[in-house]
């Protein structure tokens, strides 16, 4: 089982596409993985023939187990533990990479694989924290997320007791059906039926690291209304002004999220101070402004990066945001596709959801929550009154990075571009 991503500790196989007895050759597709994020094809790096199968479809293993044997096709593979099709979870040997020892170690290839120290994650975590080795194995096995974890050792050093402190509350979160308090909760709906959905990896690590930041992350939040009338009229010229081909396609559709990421990104750069992240000890503050964008899927969200969205034309963030969508949908994004940034959008607006609060996803120190369009009467300078288009946006802020003064300042910055959009082509 490969690593994919540094944090990432199992796979799960849900398609083979060699059977066993078949040719296999180097670059081949041999299987398909999903991962908490993301599905991927894995390919051969060696070829011959593929003469066993241990990890089936729907199976899971962590990083370093066997999953299949490639031999010359002349062989039978050596006896080995084997994993029966029917139970869901790996419960073979573990990876020898969970194992500490000194001194060379003879492997044998039809058990485990070494896995290098090294794909436990680094040693100082996005958050600034260092963690020793221990405490990022333990991580790993359990699940953790050391991404904004804080240590109680010296200098806020993550320790192996802190992983272990952890992880009871971790598994009542990351392991439902199997804390305590799941069999009174069955308890109060009697004969009542029901269905018992599991969780799949994504869905528990939307539940652990969204637990993680309402417990370790202080929120409060902004909320304002914003006239995109400007924006909203200069977005059909554009539209309507596209090349059509032959069938009338146009070249180009903007949709108002893509107006919305520029403006955000430009905001940021007007306001330095709140394009930032927590970093434990310190706090880091960006140059370029990636801006994270929310997007729904089978089972739960991810939040694909538009990366440098302040330099690039909303043309260009239009079709990458098309492009990242729909690979996302598809689980087929990479790692370095939805992780950084300082911030996240999360556009409800689609669903005609007036106004929401959004949790903040760490590190990220600020996310914007935007809301549906409608129309409104407002009072004109000379005490009249005309409707304007109006959109209601909340700013949910980390309050170690971005006070109330200057989440404000970036909200009016926010305004400010939008009720002159002109700025936003130039």
């Amino acid at each position: 089982m490969p690593q994919i991503g540094e944090t990432v500790s199992e796979g799960k196989v849900t398609t083979w596409f060699k059977a066993v007895g078949d040719s296999v050759q180097v670059g081949d597709n041999l299987f398909e993985i999903e991962t908490d994020k993301v599905t991927m094809e894995i390919q051969a790096t060696e070829g011959g023939v593929l003469s066993e199968i241990r990890v089936r479809d729907g199976m899971v293993a962590p990083v370093g187990a066997v999953v299949a044997i490639i031999g010359d096709g002349n062989t039978a593979p050596a006896p080995a533990p084997r994993q029966p099709v029917s139970t869901p979870s790996w419960s073979g040997p573990a990876p020898a990479a969970a194992t500490a020892s000194r001194g060379p170690i003879k492997l044998d290839p039809f058990l485990e694989v070494r896995t290098p120290t090294k794909t436990y994650g680094r040693a100082r975590t996005a958050g600034g924290a260092i963690a020793t080795p221990l405490a990022r194995r333990l991580a790993a096995e359990t699940g953790i997320d050391l991404a904004n974890f804080e240590g109680s050792g010296p200098g806020g050093r993550i320790t192996a007791n802190d992983i272990k402190s952890a992880r009871v509350s971790h598994t009542a979160t990351a392991a439902p059906g199997h804390g305590p308090g799941m069999a009174d909760i069955r308890s109060l709906y009697g004969d009542t039926l029901y269905e018992e959905v599991p969780l799949d990896g994504m869905r528990k690590t939307i539940a652990a690291r969204l637990l993680q930041a309402t417990q370790t992350v202080p929120h409060f939040y902004i909320v304002d209304d914003v006239d995109i009338g400007a924006m909203a009229a200069l977005r059909e010229q554009l539209n309507a002004a596209a090349p059509r081909d032959q069938e009338a396609k146009p070249a180009y559709e903007f949709s108002l999220n893509d107006f919305i990421i520029k403006a955000w990104a430009m905001a940021l750069q007007a306001v330095p101070a709140a394009n930032a992240v927590w970093a434990g000890d310190r706090i880091l503050r960006f140059t370029r402004s990636d801006v994270a964008v929310a997007v729904t899927m089978d089972g739960g969200l991810i939040t694909p990066l538009i990366r440098d969205a302040d330099t690039k034309p909303v043309k260009a963030i239009s079709s990458e945001m098309r492009d990242l969508a729909a690979r996302a949908r598809n689980r087929k994004l990479l790692p370095h596709e939805y992780q950084g940034g300082a911030t996240a959008i999360s556009n409800l607006g689609m669903y005609g959801v007036r106004e929401f609060t959004a949790i903040l996803n760490p590190p990220h120190a600020t996310m914007l929550a935007v809301g549906a369009v409608r129309r409104q009467a407002v009072e004109k300078e000379d005490g009249g009154v005309a409707f304007a288009s109006v959109m209601t946006v909340t700013l949910s802020c980390d309050h170690r990075v971005v006070d109330g003064a200057l989440g404000a300042e970036l909200l009016v910055a926010f305004k400010d571009t939008l009720r002159n959009p002109i700025r936003i082509m130039v």
